[in-house]
């Protein structure tokens, strides 16, 4: 790749520790402070990784803050139960093109149904 002026351009690597994946999923948020809810709000995730989550809220955030997100994850639990992903962590960016998140804790909750059996397996299709 060549400069417009013909110089050599070196490629910026991604120096990310955490590698990202594009998906888009429907995520609600809880900004915090000191523990109390102070804002409520939804949105769309653009990409995940585990260290963090980088979505399009429906209306503009502060540029840092506590925050909580749950998203509806895409793949059931024992091919019958639905998931979410609750993720809490810290903004670390806001922008016109979305929020950026530093997940400092992460778990999967299930959505409304009884206790099973068996050992815990999430499915994801091939």
């Amino acid at each position: 790749m060549e400069s417009p002026v013909g110089l050599p351009v070196k490629k910026r690597l991604d120096q990310r520790l955490h590698r990202r994946y594009p998906i888009a999923l429907k995520v609600e948020y809880k900004l915090l402070n000191k523990g109390r809810v102070e804002r409520l709000g939804s949105g769309s995730t653009v990409n995940i990784s585990s260290g963090g989550i980088f979505f399009e809220p429906d209306e503009p955030l502060p540029t840092e803050g506590r925050i909580e997100l749950v998203l509806e994850w895409p793949f059931l639990l024992e091919r019958v139960c639905a998931l979410k992903l609750v993720m809490r962590g810290r903004i670390v960016r806001s922008g016109p093109t979305g929020i950026a998140v530093e997940a400092r804790q992460h778990e999967f909750r299930t959505s409304g149904t009884g206790a099973l059996k068996r050992p815990l397996t999430v499915f994801m299709p091939s």
